[in-house]
């Protein structure tokens, strides 16, 4: 009878064993955003002729902090040149288009697969209660993460947000990169092409 406490102790250890190693990422993925999903297809990202064309006579333009770029329409401008934030925008006011990038260091060991699997998840129940009108799993540059794009908001001045979340591995850091194109409600539809091109011409160093 006095060796069960000593069983017990052994048994918990083993059990929170057998869960850390179950949030581990998987060793079977040259990267985290490229995982297998159980839960739908990943689409490749492709412009259209309409977006192709929203972009043409664009510019490049580039991150160097991070190692990603992207091509804008012209007479877009950089506000925003920072470690973890880069921002570009149209001109138009506050009916303009923005581009507004960020970088959220991970810790060693955080469970990016899960993670992102859960956002997918997150996000289709906010599709369901009508926050979000579009969402699917959308690989970038060979980076597989999350679109979604929030539902037309009640009002001609709330922004409205297209959004894609994927995980890469940069310079030996896991990092989650956050890729969002916003207008107001009012200039969304005249914005809709050349942001949605602005983020399938994203690429990644990874």
């Amino acid at each position: 009878m006095k060796h069960i406490p000593v069983l017990l102790v052994l048994g918990f250890a083993l059990s929170l064993c057998n869960l850390t190693n179950k949030l581990k990422p998987s060793s079977n993925s040259n990267s985290p955003g490229k995982s297998s999903s159980s839960s739908g297809p990943v689409e490749q990202a492709h412009l259209t002729d309409a977006q192709t064309q929203a972009l043409a006579g664009g510019q490049s333009i580039s991150w160097d902090k991070q190692g990603l770029s992207w091509t804008v329409p012209p007479k877009w401008t950089e506000t925003t040149n920072e470690s973890l934030q880069f921002v570009w925008r149209s001109p138009g006011g506050w009916d303009a288009a923005n581009l507004i990038v960020s970088i959220s260091p991970m810790n060693e060991g955080f469970p990016a697969d899960m993670s992102i699997e859960a956002t997918y998840e997150q996000q289709k129940s906010a599709m369901k209660n009508g926050l979000v009108d579009e969402v699917k799993w959308l690989e970038i540059d060979g980076v597989k993460g999350v679109q979604f794009r929030e539902a037309n908001p009640e009002k001609p001045d709330d922004i409205r947000r297209l959004q894609w979340l994927g995980y890469r591995k940069y310079a030996g850091q896991l990092q989650l990169v956050n890729l969002m194109l916003s207008s107001s409600k009012k200039g969304f539809p005249q914005h809709e092409d050349e942001m949605y091109g602005v983020m399938y011409s994203t690429k990644i160093v990874h």
